[in-house]
């Protein structure tokens, strides 16, 4: 297959026709409902922010087996509003695949026999035709896999490259994976998972019920939605970011897209040290207060919580937070005035006296 074939496969046309339509099983077949979803009962697509492999970094070099299934569900959008996502391993963003400097990684990618759309992944970690796409092209229950020398450290983004590549990324086919260096990472007491992305739907943002994908918002890049892993506002209540006065958090970072470059803010906080364009290698960079992220990107961030609070994770294009796109990091422990509080000692020498 050529690089124009495997771009704009021209399967794209008629999947994105099907897409609107989840495929349907008999009445009798209970689990598959509970497996796929329906608009009344929809599945979680959540990637929860603590859902992350532990460090790999002191081992040595090793071979990883990556299993990636490509499983298309009508997952919770929002209360009320479901939507027709296209997912690995049924969640979103997919899982964080973590491996170590030349390691030998094989990864094996399976299509769910009831998907109505052709899928595959590239990541941008592998050095080789496409990022391991052409080789993992799979039509509904097929099966396709490849093998990569892990060569450089960082932290990349992996997605669905089946053209319209967009089309598959938007509906929410994206993750990462973090290449660690020898040694691996500086120690924090938490690391967190969390990807920024957008849907496109034909129903405006609210609407209740099953949302339909709208190709022309699309190619337009005009989201209805602005998520963090996979839902509107889902890193917050029971799935906000959780730590303690006292405590160093790394959040791993990256933007699916497939269109919007996100400027990543913890409001009340700085980053104490910043692995820019998902560089680990490098010096880091110290006291950053806001991180531009482009589409297909990642950043990883380390602060100590030294306040306890809520503190909101947002894009700096602040009119996203109505649009779905707000975290929570629930910070617990004992008030430091010496470093924050409300109110002034005293009122001489404020403006206006």
């Amino acid at each position: 297959m050529s690089t124009r074939k495997y771009l704009f496969a021209t399967v794209a046309a008629a999947a994105f026709a099907a897409a609107t339509a989840f495929p349907a099983f008999p009445s009798d077949q209970h689990s598959h409902v509970a497996e796929f979803g329906t608009p009344e009962a929809p599945v979680d697509v959540i990637r929860q922010a603590t859902d992350l492999p532990g460090t790999v970094g002191e081992r040595g070099p090793q071979t990883v087996r990556v299993g990636l299934e490509t499983v298309e569900v009508i997952g919770k959008l929002a209360d009320g509003t479901s939507y027709h996502y296209w997912t690995f391993n049924r969640k979103v963003p997919g899982p964080l695949v973590r491996v170590r400097v030349g390691d030998t990684v094989e990864v094996l990618l399976k299509n769910h026999e009831d998907s109505v759309a052709m899928h595959n992944v590239d990541f941008h970690a592998v050095t080789g035709l496409h990022g391991g796409g052409h080789a993992t092209l799979a039509a509904p229950g097929e099966e396709k896999g490849f093998t990569f020398k892990a060569l450089n450290p960082g932290l990349y983004v992996y997605h669905c490259a089946v053209g319209p590549a967009a089309q598959h990324i938007a509906n929410g086919m994206y993750g990462m994976i973090l290449v660690e260096p020898e040694g691996g990472l500086p120690a924090v007491d938490h690391e967190f998972y969390v990807m920024q992305g957008e849907l496109y739907t034909e129903e405006a943002l609210g609407t209740q019920g099953q949302l339909t994908e709208s190709y022309d918002k699309l190619i337009n890049e005009q989201p209805e939605y602005y998520v963090f892993n996979g839902a509107a506002e889902a890193l917050t209540g029971d799935n906000a970011l959780k730590a303690k006065v006292g405590e160093t958090v790394r959040i791993y970072f990256g933007v699916g897209g497939p269109n919007k470059t996100s400027s990543f803010h913890v409001i009340g906080e700085i980053f104490d040290k910043v692995y820019n364009l998902g560089s680990l290698t490098g010096e880091p960079l110290p006291d950053v207060q806001t991180l531009t992220v482009p589409p297909g990107g990642a950043a990883a961030v380390d602060f100590k919580v030294e306040v306890p609070g809520e503190y909101a994770l947002v894009d700096h294009a602040l009119s996203r937070a109505m649009r779905g796109l707000i975290g929570k990091l629930v910070v617990e422990g004992p008030e430091q005035p010496d470093i924050y509080r409300e109110g002034v000692e005293e009122k001489v020498g404020m403006l206006g006296e």
